[in-house]
């Protein structure tokens, strides 16, 4: 048995011709014989296999980080679009109550009616407190008074800390 060629078996109808039936008949008895057939082009040897999949690893080591880059600053696109709409959120919660979310409640005041808030018209959020994580799973950080305006409301990116670069970096209202 030799791993780089085939052999292939294909079955053949011939019919039988016996001397003294009639077409009819002859059509009836037929038989079927195996008729084996060798090809040596019948596969792809390992040679060929191993340069193909070397081919391969290389595209994909091009295109991967170009597609990592991608999702990284599609998360902080992310982030920034969220904390605009917080951000909003709080403002219609400003001109129902007549003051922004306590910082005892945070952003939960955004979908959860307050005790104190007597004119409360919520909730100002469509989705409820998932929306107020940001896209690496990390709640966001409502500060009032906030030091660059009335509130603020930021992340502190995929490290989780202050400062850092990239992805790493704070994300914030102002």
């Amino acid at each position: 048995f030799n791993v780089f060629t085939r052999s292939v078996q294909i079955w053949k109808v011939t019919p039988v011709q016996p001397l003294s039936l009639s077409t009819a008949a002859r059509e009836q008895h037929t038989r079927v014989q195996p008729r084996a057939l060798l090809r040596d082009d019948a596969g792809y040897t390992l040679i060929e296999l191993l340069v193909v999949l070397g081919i391969l690893a290389m595209l994909a080591g091009m295109v991967a980080p170009q597609v990592l880059r991608y999702l990284g600053t599609a998360r902080s696109e992310t982030a920034k679009t969220q904390i605009n709409s917080l951000l909003s959120a709080t403002e219609l919660y400003y001109l129902d109550v007549g003051s922004y979310p306590p910082a005892e409640l945070g952003l939960k005041a955004l979908v959860e009616t307050p005790p104190q808030a007597k004119r409360w018209n919520g909730p100002y959020l469509k989705k409820s407190v998932a929306n107020l994580v940001d896209p690496w799973g990390k709640p966001y950080i409502y500060q009032i008074p906030g030091k660059h305006g009335a509130v603020d409301i930021f992340s502190l990116g995929r490290d989780g800390q202050t400062g850092g670069t990239g992805e790493d970096s704070d994300i914030g209202s102002w």
